[in-house]
């Protein structure tokens, strides 16, 4: 078995500590319906063994969590097997980066078809913007909140992300979504004529100050969230210099 093989088990099968914080409410509108590789916070120097377990195993996640390590160690070797495709008993930078490209894409798949079916009128195969947005936000007509509703954020903000994200999923410009529509709506990072859409949207977040322009300290705040007295890490540091030079 070789030593990467050694690593992956090791990832997964330690002991997984909860997410200090709800990354969802956070980074809600950064691609608000997508899904990164794991929900769980990522930090450059240290070893995230929440984060590579979520992006391994994708929704099965928890499920391991639950396991004991001899029944977590047996069903990771039978995911081993799987991942490796030319069955030479050595698992491959390039055949783990497959495995992990398609978790991602089966998670996709599964959320397209959920919120398809749970939005979607039942005498249609199609859905436009005023059926799904009754559905997300109808809650909003009529209601008083304010502008900042909760967490810093603002629900009628999102809505209007979403209609502008919306004309741009709409490819044939008939003011109804097909499917695969609903998909780059959703997932608008795995289309490629969205792809400008989660710039823009990706810029305006680090835009904390909505100046038109990306700051030092918003850049590296996006980024990284230091307490008080915490020594910055070499990471931080080369970000700074690269925002200075490049910028």
């Amino acid at each position: 078995m070789s030593s990467l093989l050694h690593l992956v088990l090791l990832l997964l099968v330690s002991s997984s500590v909860p997410a200090s914080v709800d990354n969802h409410e956070q980074d809600h509108d950064r691609v608000l319906h997508g899904k990164p590789l794991s929900s769980k916070d990522h930090d450059h120097d240290h070893a995230n063994f929440d984060y590579d377990h979520e992006a391994f195993l994708g929704d099965e996640a928890e499920e391991f969590d639950e396991l004991d390590p001899e029944e977590s160690q047996r069903r990771l070797a039978i995911i081993a097997d799987k991942i490796d495709e030319d069955n030479d008993g050595y698992i491959t930078i390039p055949e783990l980066q497959k495995w992990i490209k398609a978790t991602q894409e089966r998670y996709i798949d599964e959320d397209v078809e959920k919120q398809w079916e749970t939005n979607k009128p039942e005498d249609k195969e199609t859905i436009n913007w005023g059926e799904y947005r009754n559905a997300i936000y109808g809650f909003l007509d009529g209601s008083d909140m304010d502008e900042d509703e909760e967490h810093g954020f603002s629900y009628k903000e999102m809505e209007a992300r979403d209609s502008r994200r919306w004309l741009l999923a709409d490819v044939d410009r008939d003011g109804e979504l097909t499917k695969q529509e609903f998909q780059s709506f959703l997932h608008p990072e795995h289309a490629e004529h969205m792809r400008d859409i989660v710039v823009t949207e990706t810029f305006e977040d680090i835009d904390k100050d909505k100046d038109g322009k990306i700051s030092m300290a918003e850049y590296i705040g996006d980024m990284y969230h230091g307490q008080d007295g915490e020594e910055e890490p070499e990471w931080v540091g080369s970000e700074r210099e690269q925002f200075t030079k490049f910028r």
